[in-house]
């Protein structure tokens, strides 16, 4: 390799690849939404002719193989031939591969293709991503185990003890509608952990205003730390007014794609806590400057990470010991082949001890993936 080739003069992207992939959960996730027991990614490979490529995750729940035509039809494109480097440009660029505003498929591909280079970029300058963002010297991050499924009493219970043996400090409960069960398990939940485990719950948009001004006030006579995403996303005006009336702290943000769509309710502060997903919210990126836009309204950031694979878990580890901010990242503790197959490394629960997940120190990501692991996971 010359010198101006490794200091990144030279390189050019010679291909974009999208991997869509799908699996069957070892053990379905259940929510306010529904039962899930297959899910999918977009893994994103992005080739140089210097040697050098980079991975990437997007957020593709459904449908995986409408993301990758995305990605190699209206991205690749604008890609190939261009500096890998040019990570701002190249977002821009593909920010108008579709007009209208901001949002959908468009912006979890960006996700996956901007990820991939910055993978390239740690690789070319021989960091870890983390480092490149600016560093906080931290060798380690808090998380915390997601998620106690709903369900019955029982079943809530003894998921809920699944994840105190792993030792987690922090856990996070998923609550649904009717409102009385959901008060009894989070009054259930709070005793069985005891006051010095910290709860928080999701109710991924389960409830209208009053019933989450109820839930709220269970959620605080119980000492939770957060209530996430209680409203839709869109219902600004009313989390505005549950800040009002709630004494639990507010999170949201893994709905949100770009920072325009999170500055109302971070500039406002009525979050606590923004919750954006890098697989979904325009990559590193955009997601970086939303986290740096809550830290200059001091709110914390607590990386949303869901049903996604280890790239995502791994970028978001990087950006969780970047920014200044951090509250604690989510650990999603189910063992799919998205985190054991993919690379070598351990998925973050089997690598938290006490709550706190070691942050990668190779080039770029730090993880080497394994590609024939990809094409048994490949969307045929």
């Amino acid at each position: 390799m010359t010198e101006s080739t490794a200091s990144g003069v030279d390189i050019r992207i010679t291909d974009v690849i999208a991997h869509p992939l799908s699996q069957t959960l070892p053990h379905p996730t259940v929510t306010s939404w529904g039962r899930y027991t297959d899910v999918s990614i977009c893994l994103v490979e992005v080739r140089t002719d210097a040697g050098i490529t980079g991975v990437g995750e997007a957020l593709a729940r459904f449908s995986p193989k409408a993301y990758a035509e995305l990605i190699e039809t209206s991205l690749k494109p604008r890609l190939v031939g261009q500096n890998p480097c040019d990570i701002t440009a190249h977002w821009r660029t593909m920010r108008r591969a579709l007009s209208g505003r901001s949002g959908g498929m468009l912006f979890e591909a960006i996700a996956g293709v901007d990820i991939a280079l910055w993978d390239i970029l740690g690789k070319v300058a021989n960091m870890p991503i983390h480092r490149l963002l600016g560093g906080m010297g931290r060798t380690e991050v808090p998380c915390y185990a997601a998620s106690v499924n709903w369900g019955d009493d029982d079943f809530m219970a003894r998921e809920l003890d699944r994840y105190l043996e792993k030792g987690f400090p922090r856990i996070k409960v998923k609550v649904a509608n009717p409102v009385k069960d959901a008060i009894r398990r989070i009054e259930l939940l709070r005793k069985r952990a005891g006051d010095d485990i910290d709860l928080c719950v999701d109710a991924n948009w389960a409830y209208t205003l009053p019933e989450a001004i109820e839930v709220g006030r269970a959620l605080s006579a119980n000492r939770y730390f957060w209530f996430e995403e209680p409203l839709r996303p869109e219902d600004e005006d009313g989390y505005e007014e549950l800040h009002a009336r709630c004494d639990t702290p507010l999170a949201a943000g893994e709905s949100n794609y770009t920072l325009d769509q999170c500055m109302r309710l971070v500039a406002n502060r009525t979050l606590n806590y923004l919750q954006p997903d890098v697989a979904r919210s325009g990559g590193i990126s955009e997601t970086r400057r939303m986290a740096e836009f809550a830290a200059a309204h001091d709110v914390q950031y607590a990386p949303h990470i869901g049903m996604s694979g280890i790239i995502c878990e791994v970028a978001s580890v990087h950006l969780a010991a970047a920014m200044p901010n951090v509250k604690a990242m989510e650990c999603e503790t189910d063992s799919s082949p998205f985190k054991t197959w993919i690379t070598g490394q351990p998925p973050g629960a089997d690598r938290q001890k006490n709550g706190m997940l070691p942050v990668p120190t190779g080039p770029g990501l730090g993880v080497e993936v394994d590609w024939d692991a990809v094409a048994r996971l490949r969307v045929q």
